[in-house]
């Protein structure tokens, strides 16, 4: 016989051993967002990079992004994501539908794909979301800075980017009429 109980609220979240080993036998679903400033008809002005250290040390530019845990909606986690390396005070206005401009997968070598994630093989939703407020970076982020599309996708940024997104955020200017 079962018993009722309350479920627990973190169940979607994996232990570091258990997370290691989903990866290496399952593709993870992800989330990305790349933070964008709009002017009054809508068209974006800035598009936000992060500034991190990676693993190795080096630092590099990549966008917010994370995982999705069970019983998630993609909206939740988009969410959760967005508040959690740009702040609170960040007020990102969501997309009415959960449809994403673009679906990235990454495999843990190159010749797939054009993204890359040496820890495993991930299919990430992204989208463009546009922010309001006041973007303090948190977690291991250590700066935002907002650059025009140009600036986005000059060579010079994509270079810093890890994993291919710089062709990602390519994708998303494109997909907003920004870029051709």
């Amino acid at each position: 016989m079962s018993s009722v109980g309350t479920p627990d609220p973190n169940s979607g979240w994996l232990s570091e051993e258990e997370l290691v080993e989903a990866r290496r036998r399952l593709p993870l679903l992800y989330v990305e967002a790349i933070p964008v400033r709009v002017d009054g008809l809508g068209r974006v002005t800035e598009v936000g990079m992060l500034l991190r250290a990676s693993e190795e040390g080096a630092i590099t530019r990549t966008l917010v992004s994370g995982r999705v845990m069970y019983g998630e909606t993609l909206r939740d986690a988009l969410f959760r994501h967005l508040e959690k390396d740009l702040g609170p005070m960040a007020f990102p206005l969501l997309p009415a539908s959960p449809l994403p401009f673009s679906v990235a997968e990454y495999f843990p070598w190159p010749v797939e794909s054009k993204y890359t994630d040496s820890r495993q093989h991930a299919v990430a939703m992204a989208y463009v979301v546009p922010v309001t407020g006041t973007c303090d970076p948190r977690q291991d982020a250590l700066e935002l800075t907002w650059m025009t599309p140009k600036q986005a996708v000059s060579s010079s940024i994509v270079a810093d980017m890890e994993g291919g997104r710089g062709a990602l955020v390519h994708a998303a200017l494109a997909s907003v009429g920004v870029l051709p």
